[in-house]
C-alpha cells in the first residue's frame, strides 16, 4: 500500500493501491461528454476546476509510484509521514489561530525526523517536494490554458477584465468610439526588456522536461480520449516524473554570462516567434467583434518590440566585458535570421502557386530575372525542378540572400537591411494580393511580416548598464592624466573605454538600432549624465541621433529614496542646459528615464518606495511638459513583490494622471521569464495584459481622475513619511535587524544555488547598502519573513487611521478609488500571504546572539500583525486573499509543501554553522533554495 504525495483542495487525499500500467489508466473515462462539459464550463460552479483537481492528484500519484519504484517504501513512508504531520498542523489555522503554534507536538516531531536525516536523505525528501511543487504547477499552467480556451466558446460571456475583448468593451460603454481608439493604438508602444538577474533557479534541462509534461497533459484534454491514448500518455508522464528524479536540478557550476545569453534567446524560438502573430489576430478578432469594423484595415501598428540587458549589463557584473557585448548582439542575429530561413522554407511549402494556373506581378517577374543574372541559377533548386513555380524559385534566391545576411562579413549577395528584405517578402504578398491569392498572403505571408516590422535582423535591442560611480571614476582619471592613454588608467576604465568603443564598432557592422540606450545606475546629478556624453563623445560612438542612426541616448536610473525625490530637479538642469539641446532636437525631443523598484524598496520600504515613485512620475512628466520633452519611463521591476513586482496590468493602470503618454519599458527579470513566457498562450496572455493596460492608461489620460484627490495625496505623504522613519529605525538602520538578517537567513548561501552570473555584492565591502536587492529579497522569502513585502505599512496604517475619527472611512474610499493605494494593498497581502512567522521563528534560533534573536523577531511579528490585522479593516475581509480565491487558493495549497524543505533548510544551516563543511551538505542546501523559490514563486 502506498499513499499519494498529494493534498487535494485543502482535504487528504485517499490511499491509492500501487498498480500496473496495464490496469485503467488514471485519465481514462468512461463518460467522455462528461469530461467535455468540465473541460468548456463557463458557469460559477465548481465543475470547471474539476480538471485541474484531477491532474493535481493524479500527477501527486504518479510522483508517488516514482519515488516508491526508485527509493522503496521505506523511503517514501518517510516523505509520506512528514507531509502528514505538516499538513496535520496547518490545519490548526482553521480552529481561529493567525498562524500555527510554533512548538506543538506535530511540529516537534516533524522537526525531530529531520534530525534525524543524513545529508543525502535531506537531500532526497527536498526533491520529492520540490517535484511536488514543479508538478503542481505544470498543472495550474494547463489549466489557466484551458480556462482561456474554454473562454473562446462562450464570447457571451463577460471577459476578463485585462484581456483585449474586455478593455474595449469598457472603453465602448465609456463613450470612446473606434476612431478614438486606433489613435490611441498609433502611440502604444510596449517594451519588455529581459533581464538575466535573479537568474531562473530551474537548470533547462529541467525546464524542457516540465514543457513535456504540460504538453502531455494538453493532450490528455483532448476528446475522445482512448484507453490506449490515456495508458500512453500516463507512461510518457511517469517516464519524464522518472527522469526528473535522476537529473541534478542544482547546477554544478554557476551560469556564464554566454550561458545566460543563450537563456535568454531561447524563449523566442520556443515561444515568442509563434505568439506574436497570435497576439495580433486576438486584438483584430476583439476589435472587430467589439466595434463591427476592422481595425486599421487589418493593418494594425507595430505595438511591441523586445529589449535585453543580457550581455549588456555589467553593472557590478565584472564578467561582463565587451566581447560579452558582441556575441549577445551577434547570436542574436543568428537566432532571428534563423528563424526567417526556417520560415522561407515553410513558405515554399505552401506556396507552389505554378504560372500555369495564376499569373503573377510584373514587378515581382521583374525581380525574379534580376536575381537570375545576379545570383545564377545555382541558387534556385526549385528554378531547375518547375520554373513555372515562380514564388519558390523566387523564395529559393530570397533564401540564398538572408544566408549571405546571417553573419556581417562583406558579402555582396547579402540584404543591406531588413527594411530590403522586406520589400522582397512585400512583392509576394502584392503579387499574390492582386492574383486570387489573398488568403495565401493573409496566413503565410502577414504573420512573417509583422515578425521582420519586430524583430528586423536584430532581434532585440540591448542596452547597456553601467553605474555613474564608474563613469565618474573614469572622468577623473582621464582628467588626471592628460592623454587618457589606456596605460595611465584603471582596468575599471579600461574595460569601460573598451565596451563604448565595442558599441560603436557594433552600431556600424550591424544595424544601428541594436543598441539605443545606456543606462546609467545610481545617478544622482546631471553630471552623472554628462559623463556618459563625454566619455562616447571620446570613444567615437555618436549619441546623437541621425537619418540612419537612432544614437545612444543615456537614460538615468533613479533608484534610492533620496534618487527619486531629486529626480525632477536633475533633468530639469539636464533639460535646459544649452549643451543637451542638440542632443534632444537628434531624438525628437525625446527622452527616457529609469525608475528603480527593488533599491528603492530596500532603502526606503514599501509604501514609501510606492509613494515616491509614484510622485517622481508625476513630477518628471510635468518638467518633461515645461522642457518640451516626450518623456518615456522605463520601469525597473523586479519580480517578487518586495522587488516592485506583482500584476503588470494593475501596476500600468495605477500610473498617475497625466504621466503616461502610450509608450513604457519595463523590466522581465530572469526568474519571472519561465512563468510569463515558457508558453504560447501564457505568453501571449502576459503581453495582451500589458498591451491592454497601456490603452487603457492612455485613453483615461486627459480625464480628471481621483487620483488627484488632494486629501488622498496628503494621506499618502503623512503615511510615507511615518513608515520611512519606521523603516529606517528598524531595519535599514537597525544594526541588530542586518545581524539578524545575515544569520537568520540562508543570503550566504545564495551561491550554492549557482543562479546567476552576477555576484550578489557590488564590492567586497559588507554594508547593507553594497547588497543588491536581489540577494535582500532573497534571504527574506527563503526564510519565510518576506519582510521587503510589508514592513512598516502596518505602522503607517495604523497610525494614521488612529489620527482622525474620518481616517479609517478615508482609507477605504481610497482602496475603492484609488488605484495605487488599492494596488499596494493588494501586492502587500501577497507578501503576507507567503509569509509564515512560525517557519521563520525557526529561522531567528540560528541567530547567534539568542536575545538578539528573539528581540527583532518580536520586532517583526508586531509589526505584521499589526499589518495585517489593519490590512484587514481596510478591505473588509476575514483573511487575507479572500477577495482573490485563485491566488488563495494556490497559495494555501503550497504553503503545507513548502514548510518540509523550509525545516530541512534550517537544520542543514545549523549543521554548517556547527562547522561541518561538506559539498553534498551544500548541494542539499542549494536544492531547498530551489525548491522553496519554487514554492513561492520566488527567489529575489
Amino acid at each position: 500500500m502506498a499513499v499519494p504525495l498529494i493534498c487535494v483542495f485543502g482535504t487528504i487525499a485517499e490511499p491509492q493501491l500501487e498498480y500496473s500500467m496495464t490496469d485503467t489508466p488514471l485519465w481514462h473515462t468512461e463518460d467522455q461528454p462528461g469530461r467535455l462539459t468540465e473541460l468548456t464550463d463557463h458557469t460559477a460552479t465548481s465543475i470547471k476546476e474539476q480538471p485541474l483537481r484531477r491532474d493535481v492528484r493524479f500527477l501527486g500519484m504518479l510522483l508517488g509510484r516514482a519515488l516508491v519504484e526508485q527509493e522503496g517504501e521505506t523511503f517514501y513512508e518517510t516523505v509520506e509521514r512528514l507531509r502528514r504531520l505538516l499538513i496535520e498542523h496547518r490545519e490548526q489555522t482553521s480552529h481561529g489561530q493567525p498562524q500555527p503554534k510554533f512548538n506543538d507536538t506535530l511540529m516537534a516531531e516533524a522537526r525531530g525526523l529531520i534530525a534525524r536525516l543524513s545529508i543525502d536523505d535531506a537531500y532526497r525528501i527536498t526533491k520529492a517536494f520540490a517535484i511536488y511543487f514543479e508538478l503542481t504547477n505544470l498543472a495550474e499552467t494547463n489549466h489557466r490554458k484551458r480556462r482561456r480556451r474554454a473562454a473562446r466558446l462562450h464570447p457571451e460571456q463577460k471577459p476578463v477584465d485585462g484581456s483585449f475583448r474586455g478593455t474595449l468593451l469598457r472603453l465602448r460603454a465609456a463613450g470612446k468610439s473606434a476612431s478614438e481608439i486606433q489613435d490611441a493604438l498609433r502611440k502604444i508602444k510596449v517594451i519588455p526588456v529581459f533581464t538575466a538577474h535573479p537568474t531562473e533557479v530551474t537548470r533547462h534541462t529541467v525546464l524542457y522536461k516540465r514543457r513535456r509534461i504540460v504538453n502531455i497533459l494538453e493532450r490528455l484534454d483532448r476528446l475522445p480520449l482512448a484507453h490506449s491514448e490515456a495508458h500512453d500518455q500516463e507512461g510518457q508522464i511517469l517516464a519524464e516524473i522518472t527522469a526528473l528524479w535522476q537529473t541534478d536540478e542544482v547546477r554544478l557550476n554557476k551560469p556564464t554570462v554566454a550561458d545566460e545569453i543563450h537563456m535568454g534567446l531561447d524563449y523566442f524560438p520556443m515561444v515568442l516567434f509563434d505568439t506574436l502573430p497570435r497576439l495580433y489576430q486576438e486584438l483584430e478578432e476583439s476589435f472587430r467583434d467589439v466595434f463591427a469594423v476592422q481595425a486599421f484595415q487589418g493593418n494594425l501598428p507595430e505595438l511591441l518590440s523586445f529589449g535585453t540587458w543580457i550581455g549588456g549589463d555589467r553593472d557590478g557584473n565584472p564578467l561582463v566585458t565587451a566581447r560579452s557585448t558582441e556575441d549577445a548582439v551577434r547570436l542574436a542575429r543568428h537566432r532571428i535570421i534563423d528563424h526567417y530561413l526556417a520560415e522561407l522554407t515553410t513558405l515554399s511549402g505552401h506556396l507552389s502557386v505554378s504560372l500555369r494556373r495564376v499569373h503573377a506581378s510584373p514587378a515581382l517577374l521583374d525581380r525574379v530575372r534580376q536575381y537570375d543574372a545576379q545570383l545564377g541559377e545555382e541558387h534556385s533548386r526549385w528554378k531547375r525542378i518547375s520554373e513555372a513555380e515562380i514564388y519558390r524559385c523566387f523564395l529559393d534566391y530570397i533564401s540564398a540572400r538572408l544566408r549571405a545576411s546571417r553573419d556581417v562579413t562583406p558579402d555582396p549577395h547579402a540584404y543591406s537591411s531588413a527594411a530590403e528584405f522586406e520589400e522582397d517578402l512585400s512583392l509576394i504578398r502584392e503579387s499574390l494580393m492582386v492574383n486570387r491569392g489573398q488568403r495565401l498572403a493573409h496566413l503565410r505571408l502577414d504573420p512573417l511580416l509583422r515578425k521582420l516590422r519586430t524583430f528586423g535582423f536584430h532581434l532585440h535591442a540591448l542596452d547597456i548598464r553601467q553605474h555613474a560611480r564608474v563613469h565618474a571614476e573614469a572622468v577623473l582619471e582621464m582628467s588626471s592624466s592628460g592623454s587618457g592613454a589606456p596605460s595611465q588608467l584603471s582596468a575599471q576604465s579600461t574595460e569601460l573605454l573598451d565596451t563604448l568603443r565595442t558599441v560603436a564598432h557594433l552600431k556600424k557592422t550591424y544595424p544601428p538600432e541594436v543598441i539605443r540606450y545606456f543606462v546609467i545606475s545610481g545617478t544622482q546629478s546631471a553630471e552623472d549624465i554628462f559623463a556618459v556624453v563625454r566619455l562616447a563623445s571620446i570613444c567615437g560612438l555618436s549619441v546623437a541621433a541621425d537619418a540612419k542612426d537612432p544614437g545612444v541616448m543615456p537614460v538615468p536610473l533613479f533608484e534610492s529614496i533620496e534618487a527619486l525625490q531629486c529626480a525632477a530637479r536633475v533633468m530639469e538642469k539636464v533639460w535646459r542646459a544649452p549643451e543637451y539641446q542638440s542632443l534632444l532636437n537628434s531624438w525628437d525631443r525625446r527622452q527616457e528615464v529609469m525608475l528603480g523598484y527593488s533599491d528603492s524598496n530596500k532603502d526606503g520600504g514599501m509604501l514609501t518606495s510606492t509613494w515616491e515613485l509614484h510622485k517622481a512620475q508625476q513630477q518628471l512628466h510635468r518638467v518633461a511638459r515645461d522642457c518640451n520633452v516626450k518623456l518615456r519611463l522605463f520601469h525597473g521591476r523586479g519580480g517578487t513583490v518586495g522587488r516592485g513586482g506583482g500584476p503588470t496590468h494593475a501596476a500600468i493602470l495605477a500610473q498617475p494622471s497625466r504621466a503616461f503618454e502610450g509608450e513604457i519599458r519595463i523590466t522581465e527579470q530572469g526568474e519571472v521569464l519561465n512563468w510569463k513566457y515558457s508558453d504560447p498562450v501564457l505568453a501571449e496572455w502576459n503581453l495582451e495584459l500589458m498591451i491592454s493596460a497601456s490603452l487603457e492608461a492612455l485613453l483615461r489620460a486627459d480625464n480628471v481622475f481621483q487620483d488627484s484627490d488632494p486629501t488622498w495625496h496628503a494621506a499618502m505623504e503623512a503615511m510615507s513619511e511615518d513608515a520611512f522613519r519606521y523603516y529606517r529605525r528598524h531595519i535599514a538602520q537597525n544594526t541588530d535587524a542586518l545581524e539578524y538578517f545575515e544569520q537568520a537567513t540562508p543570503v550566504n548561501e545564495l551561491e550554492h544555488a549557482r543562479i546567476g552570473s552576477r555576484p550578489a555584492r557590488r564590492s567586497e565591502n559588507r554594508s547593507p547598502g553594497d547588497l543588491r536587492a536581489i540577494p535582500w529579497v532573497f534571504g527574506w522569502m527563503q526564510s519565510r519573513h518576506a519582510v521587503p513585502g510589508w514592513f512598516g505599512v502596518g505602522y503607517a496604517l495604523e497610525r494614521f487611521s488612529s489620527g482622525a475619527p474620518e481616517n479609517p472611512q478615508l482609507l477605504r474610499e481610497m482602496m475603492s478609488g484609488f488605484p495605487l493605494f488599492s494596488s499596494m494593498i493588494r501586492n502587500v497581502e501577497i507578501a503576507m500571504a507567503k509569509a509564515d512567522l512560525t517557519i521563520a521563528r525557526l529561522y531567528a534560533d540560528l541567530v547567534n546572539d539568542s536575545a538578539l534573536g528573539q528581540r527583532v523577531f518580536v520586532m517583526l511579528r508586531e509589526e505584521f500583525l499589526r499589518t495585517q490585522k489593519v490590512i484587514l479593516a481596510i478591505t473588509g475581509q476575514k483573511d487575507l486573499l479572500e477577495s482573490n480565491p485563485v491566488l488563495y487558493r494556490s497559495i494555501r495549497l503550497r504553503n503545507p509543501y513548502v514548510d518540509p524543505m523550509s525545516l530541512i533548510q534550517v537544520d542543514l544551516l545549523r549543521r554548517k554553522r556547527a562547522g561541518i563543511s561538506d559539498s553534498k551538505l551544500d548541494y542539499a542546501l542549494a536544492a531547498t533554495i530551489n525548491g522553496i523559490a519554487a514554492g513561492l514563486h520566488n527567489t529575489g
